[in-house]
């Protein structure tokens, strides 16, 4: 099937409980399996179609659940003026001035490396604009360096970082494992911290509640645009928050099946510069006239 019968196939809608807003002044976007390709590159594809939105008068903000050091290529490429990071625990200026910033309760990452630990996961705590783990050699620290770039820093143990930590991510290749846990660690932390995985191979715990619906709000608020004239789009659980507080939601092609069940629609996948396709086809018939 070429590409362009692909997406003639999944522009139908999804499993949104209502119908998708007709008008969207602002759009935001997840980064990872979204925003970016394999490559954990911005195409020019997407710059182009982000400055089409611009120019047609719809703002646009991006959630992830990096480090906020960590997306500092897509921020400058994209000429972003908010954004947030550890999925909605941090909202920050383009240059880098912090606007919000939350934090994981102590007794919740201590609770949680506890629980985890014995497990198998590999432990990283970001806090304090790094990165800190205790095995560098673990199975994807390499991958995340790639992801963030930036280098983490090799401790013993976390001390009083775990006090500050705006992210603790949990890695296995044990996915199954990750899955299980997900629910039983959410109900370890209680109000304490939020529970979800990033990825099959990530969980995460980041500050209590702040999601990226929480983000989406916090952006709907800074550009004065009402709920349901947002547009999300993304591609994984950690993503539907978001979906569940705006008026349009986009699932990429390459997105979990309970993402594209509970979006409006469905775009092409991140290989594909489906989101560009989805400001094109979903967002710029939308714009305010």
């Amino acid at each position: 099937m070429s590409v362009s019968n692909l997406a003639e196939a999944i522009d139908e809608h999804g499993g949104a409980d209502r119908g998708p807003s007709s008008r969207i002044r602002l759009m935001v976007s997840d980064v990872d399996g979204t925003l970016v390709n394999k490559a954990k590159e911005v195409t020019p594809a997407t710059i182009e179609a982000v400055r089409r939105l611009h120019a047609a008068g719809i703002a646009f903000a991006a959630v992830s659940a990096r480090p906020p050091r960590g997306m500092k290529l897509m921020v400058e490429a994209l000429n972003v003026d908010l954004f947030g990071g550890f999925n909605g625990g941090s909202i920050l200026r383009r240059d880098f001035s912090v606007v919000e910033e939350h934090f994981v309760a102590a007794d919740a990452a201590r609770a949680g490396i506890a629980l985890m630990q014995p497990r198998g996961a590999s432990i990283w705590v970001f806090a304090d604009n790094e990165w800190f783990v205790t095995d560098p050699d673990s199975t994807y620290v390499a991958g995340e360096i790639r992801t963030v770039a930036f280098q983490p820093t090799v401790v013993e143990d976390f001390g009083d970082h775990i006090t500050r930590a705006g992210k603790i991510v949990f890695s296995s290749t044990d996915f199954d494992m990750l899955a299980a846990s997900e629910p039983e660690l959410q109900a370890l932390v209680g109000d304490g911290a939020t529970a979800r995985r990033s990825q099959a191979k990530y969980l995460d715990m980041t500050p209590p509640g702040t999601d990226k619906g929480y983000a989406a709000r916090a952006f709907a608020r800074h550009y004065g645009v009402a709920m349901d004239e947002v547009a999300v789009i993304g591609d994984m659980a950690n993503d539907l928050p978001m979906f569940g507080v705006a008026g349009l939601a986009i699932a990429m092609g390459n997105g979990a099946a309970e993402v594209k069940q509970q979006a409006h629609f469905v775009t092409l996948t991140n290989e594909e510069d489906g989101v560009a396709h989805a400001i094109e086809r979903f967002v710029l018939p939308r714009a305010p006239r």
